[in-house]
């Protein structure tokens, strides 16, 4: 009966004394028994431990390893039942297009708690003109929510912010290291093309590159919204985060490193669920 009552409110209305309706806290959700983590390569922990590889044990969301403390180990310690149930449907070069299918899976897998971070790689593309469309986005986020909702009504979500991708270049551009592997690997050139350029039209780009990452993460806030109280975000604060290149791997000045994922799982867990056991 407890854990039923977390699970249905993510937060109350109250009356005060004079008659005043306040919004009270948020309930605590009773910790999930399966949780998948859903997105594309941050949350695989690419090029975390190794060459261009997922290191999926040092994923912010659905990791094990103990330097990252990710959502899953947090989660455990406070109960044993999710203890192995990480599951990671992430995939390096993931789209908001391939959300939908990545949420079919956690459904068949009867995940209650899904992680998303998708996006960054709808806006790092060769050109700006091939960045998914806000519009495009919202509605792939919108389809794959709704997959969800009918798959596990009682799913607890957590969004993400996409990172800030002008904050990489401007930490990264006087690093003859970072500008030489931007290049060399053709990444996220819709942000990264020409880093050393201080001409108006490359700065006028990667301001309009910005803007569209603002805008997905707007979008899938109002889409979290809508999905109802069993969906959180972190408010911007992985977007808003100074990441600096020591929270980047050395292999691609693009990935987050160990430091990066940790840095992920901190600011990502204090603003998601309160929870609690329920056993």
């Amino acid at each position: 009966m407890i854990a039923r009552l977390g699970s249905v409110l993510a937060a109350a209305v109250v009356l005060t004394a004079s008659g005043t309706a306040v919004r009270a806290a948020p309930l605590a959700q009773p910790v999930p028994q399966v949780m998948a983590a859903l997105g594309d390569s941050i949350s695989t922990g690419f090029n975390a431990c190794g060459w261009y590889v997922s290191c999926t044990a040092r994923s912010w969301s659905s990791g094990d390893n103990k330097d990252v403390n990710s959502h899953y180990l947090r989660l455990s310690e406070l109960s044993g039942t999710l203890q192995k149930n990480n599951l990671n449907f992430a995939k390096p070069g993931a789209t908001s297009a391939d959300l939908l299918g990545q949420v079919r899976k956690a459904v068949e897998a009867k995940a209650d708690y899904v992680t998303i971070l998708i996006g960054a790689q709808d806006a790092c593309v060769r050109t700006e003109q091939q960045m998914t469309p806000v519009a495009t986005y919202r509605r792939r986020i919108d389809a794959a929510l709704a997959e969800l909702r009918a798959g596990m009504p009682g799913a607890r979500v957590f969004f993400a912010s996409v990172p800030d991708l002008r904050r990489l270049w401007q930490v990264g551009k006087s690093s003859a290291l970072a500008r030489t592997f931007w290049g060399a690997g053709r990444i996220c050139q819709s942000m990264l093309d020409n880093p050393a350029s201080t001409r108006r039209a490359d700065d006028q780009r990667r301001a309009r590159v910005r803007a569209r990452v603002i805008a997905y993460n707007r979008a899938a806030a109002a889409a979290c919204a809508a999905y109802g109280p069993g969906c959180r975000t972190d408010g911007g604060a992985v977007f808003s985060y100074p990441f600096t290149l020591e929270h980047v791997s050395r292999w691609d000045y693009f990935h987050p490193n160990s430091e990066g994922q940790r840095v992920l799982a901190e600011q990502t867990y204090r603003r998601g669920f309160r929870w609690f056991d329920p056993r």
